[in-house]
């Protein structure tokens, strides 16, 4: 079986995240147990996996890099993702950037924080 990635954030709102990560980015819902006493969201979208708890008391402290993680997503159409996401009017933090690495790429916050970096595919 090959290595896959899952992440899990740790939201303070499950609602805003499946707003945020399925209406807006286009994940899919494949577990719902909001319902449940320790709430927990399955997120999908092509190869990746996000897991979503929210913490009793609260979720931890937001950080950004560099001491945090950064979510990077690599997508075959780049502006268009850019497109969607501020026609729906969500902030765009960074706009698209051509980095010395020779990739291209632009960043938002989803609801809690968490930085997503949208890049062109690696080598």
């Amino acid at each position: 079986m090959p290595t896959n990635l899952r992440l899990e954030i740790f939201p303070a709102d499950l609602n805003a995240t499946v707003r945020f990560y399925v209406d807006l980015l286009g994940f899919s819902l494949v577990e719902d147990r909001r319902a449940d006493p320790l709430p927990y969201l399955s997120l999908v979208r092509d190869g990746v996996r996000l897991g979503a708890v929210t913490v009793p008391g609260g979720s931890p402290a937001h950080r950004h890099p560099p001491t945090g993680a950064e979510i990077v997503l690599e997508v075959d159409y780049l502006h268009a993702e850019r497109d969607r996401i501020a026609r729906a009017g969500w902030p765009i933090e960074e706009d698209i950037t051509l980095r010395p690495w020779g990739l291209k790429d632009f960043r938002v916050l989803d609801p809690d924080g968490y930085y997503l970096r949208f890049t062109t595919h690696g080598r």
